[in-house]
């Protein structure tokens, strides 16, 4: 719902904080999270495209989604060539 990362964004930004930005994977963000996420602290939001956002998400300026597409194909490519799968991840 987005209240711990905005509590924590705005001790980061009392402590001096130039710029603060979050990441994180799967964005469901329930309740009001886009709405506290708006009004926070945080400049850039980066998340992925496994879950789809919600329409008052999508239209939230300071969320980037990255996709996933890539990693997926990799890992894909390496199941098939029987090399590491792991080796994607380090």
């Amino acid at each position: 719902t987005g209240g711990s990362l905005t509590k924590v964004a705005r001790a980061l930004k009392n402590a001096g904080a130039a710029r603060i930005d979050a990441c994180f994977t799967h964005p469901v963000l329930s309740g009001r999270a886009v709405e506290k996420l708006d009004q926070s602290e945080i400049e850039e939001i980066i998340v992925t495209n496994t879950v789809p956002l919600n329409d008052h998400a999508s239209e939230l300026k300071k969320i980037k989604v990255l996709s996933i597409a890539p990693l997926l194909a990799k890992a894909i490519k390496s199941i098939h060539e029987e090399t590491s799968v792991s080796s994607l991840f380090v």
